[in-house]
């Protein structure tokens, strides 16, 4: 099942934190709600897809007791549950996970200083016009200051 980024953070959301295969389970679940099947490619590249539009963020460095990888809501998402999945808190057996929101605000300046310098190095004008808007979704979600990158994506 091929949930849009935004439901896949309304999924998240709804837990405040996931890892990828707890949101993989999370789109399986869903999908067998649905009646229909949960293609495992499928989930991985929507949430491929979510992370790489900031819908999600990949965040390493949290006070959870795990050392997997988490995926919070990101700044370009507006989360939306998808049918079925209020069901999913008792479905499902998530921990309650303390994730600190300086280091979701690291991640994600981290994750676009590269991407920008990926896309300037790269001449990748698509690249640089999505990187500029998400830019403006950055400052609007976390007090960030983008001036300075978006400066230089502007120059390409």
């Amino acid at each position: 099942m091929d949930l849009p980024p935004d439901e896949l953070a309304g999924v998240v959301d709804l837990f405040g934190s996931l890892t990828r295969a707890e949101l993989a389970d999370a789109c399986g679940e869903l999908a067998f709600k649905r009646g229909v099947d949960a293609a495992p490619d499928a989930t991985t590249a929507a949430i491929d897809d979510a992370i790489d539009s900031y819908h999600l963020v990949a965040v390493d460095d949290h006070a959870a007791a795990t050392d997997e990888t988490l995926l919070v809501v990101g700044p370009v998402a507006f989360p939306a549950l998808p049918d079925g999945a209020a069901d999913l808190p008792h479905i499902m057996d998530v921990p309650a996970r303390d994730i600190s929101r300086d280091a979701v605000i690291e991640a994600v300046k981290s994750r676009f200083r590269e991407d920008a310098v990926m896309a300037v190095k790269n001449d990748d004008e698509d690249r640089v016009a999505a990187l500029l808007d998400v830019s403006y979704d950055i400052e609007a979600w976390e007090s960030v200051e983008m001036d300075g990158l978006r400066d230089r994506l502007d120059d390409v």
